[in-house]
């Protein structure tokens, strides 16, 4: 079974003015526009922001929620005994149930490329690349990129890459690889790209919604950018909600604002939801717990789980085992197909939580599920096995009693027809009209 993907409405927040989104905003933002409001103000001193940054505590929007500055700092230390250095904005969304990168790139580019150049200036950069799988998001970036006088990124040459899209193309190595020439396939780490990235140089892979945080930062300090979040988790985040039985939403949420009102927001009854799947595919489920929380990097790591690239799927419907299978049979089908670990261990998670849902597994499969979430972790070059692992603990954590029911053969939910979709909660970055 296959699932279509659906539109995004693209809406703002109670109370919380956007500084990524402009939903009123229809199509890409011109030049014109986007230097009126403010975009790529001179910059004069590139250390004086670096400081800025660090101050800010940005953290990575790709998944990993790695601090930028120190990032940055990485690099462009290397960079002064001598290297040259490089930047790459990784806007390959390869998380079917994410779409906010895509978004940006299609409605915002100049705010993407205006953080590319201030990152290039304060690591400065040679080169500067766009490292992108979306056509419509290619084309965005390519005009924006023709409108800019050649003055903008100084000596930095910006280059504009496309990939095949795939789950593990968006992972940082497999973007080097990719610009180098290879296949879009991670490496095993080290080297990591900052000690040896494109061209053997010292790179920072930055995501496209990080660097479009910069300019913000840049035009009003750090302070400003820690109006809203939490001091642990400041700013605002791009959030997919998918799932609930209502069409996907890219909003832009304060960190620490509450899953009560995010649903209340989507229009979703809390006393439907059986769970939510967190980070995209990566994070793993969270059983009803998650209607306490709030929504930072902290509160949901206490949880078991992760924000990651901030998609969440509301389970109402849908029974976590059958979501658990779906994406498990992802995780199979898109592993790159170089570490036997996850190509073997993908293949045998999916299995078992496909035959958990069918009402043909054992209490056998179970032990062994168990076994292989603990001793698969951290066995692949990339992120993959690592999520597969994810999704199999937290559903055997997070859902003990479901576990039980499925081996009694008795799920209501799964009886009337499985979630089996190819792609589970996949959604489109057009926004709706």
């Amino acid at each position: 079974m296959t699932t279509a993907a659906t539109a995004l409405n693209v809406a703002a927040w109670p109370d919380c003015a956007p500084r990524l989104l402009r939903p009123t905003q229809a199509g890409a933002e011109e030049l014109a526009d986007y230097v009126q409001a403010g975009g790529y103000r001179p910059l004069d001193d590139p250390d004086a922001l670096l400081e800025q940054v660090d101050l800010s505590g940005l953290l990575g929007r790709g998944g990993a929620a790695f601090p930028l500055g120190t990032k940055l700092r990485t690099v462009r230390d290397t960079g002064r005994r001598g290297a040259q250095t490089v930047i790459v904005a990784n806007g390959e969304e390869g998380e079917p149930a994410s779409a906010k990168d895509r978004w940006l790139l299609r409605n915002r580019p100049h705010l993407v490329l205006d953080g590319l150049r201030l990152a290039a200036a304060i690591i400065n950069a040679d080169r500067a690349y766009v490292y992108v799988s979306d056509e419509q998001s290619a084309a965005a970036v390519n005009r924006a990129l023709s409108q800019l006088d050649s003055q903008v990124f100084g000596a930095t040459d910006v280059v504009l890459v496309t990939v095949e899209p795939g789950y593990v193309a968006g992972e940082e190595t497999a973007a080097v690889r990719r610009i180098n020439g290879g296949p879009a396939k991670p490496t095993d780490k080290p080297p990591r790209p900052f000690e040896e990235g494109v061209a053997g140089l010292p790179t920072t892979v930055s995501n496209v919604e990080t660097l479009a945080n910069l300019p913000h930062i840049h035009e009003h300090g750090s302070q400003s950018f820690r109006a809203v979040g939490t001091p642990m988790s400041p700013g605002t985040f791009l959030a997919t909600i998918t799932g609930g039985g209502k069409p996907a939403a890219l909003y832009e949420i304060p960190h620490g604002a509450t899953f009560s009102d995010l649903l209340k927001v989507h229009g979703v009854p809390a006393d439907s939801v059986r769970g939510v799947l967190m980070g995209g595919y990566f994070a793993g489920l969270v059983n009803t717990d998650i209607l306490d929380a709030t929504l930072d990097h902290e509160t949901i790591r206490r949880l078991g789980s992760g924000l990651g690239c901030g998609a969440i799927s509301i389970l109402t419907d849908d029974c976590p085992v059958a979501v658990a299978a779906a994406v498990l049979s992802y995780f199979d089908r898109e592993n790159a197909g170089q570490c036997g670990s996850c190509f073997n261990g993908t293949a045998a998670m999916a299995a078992v939580t496909s035959a958990l849902r069918d009402g043909a597994a054992t209490q056998e499969d179970i032990t062994r599920l168990e076994r292989w979430s603990v001793v698969l972790r951290g066995r692949g070059a990339c992120g993959t096995l690592d999520g597969a692992t994810n999704v199999a603990a937290s559903l055997l954590r997070q859902f003990p009693q479901l576990i039980s029911s499925h081996l009694a053969k008795d799920c209501p939910s799964c009886r009337s027809g499985a979630f089996r979709p190819v792609r589970p909660y996949e959604v489109e970055a057009v926004a709706r009209s």
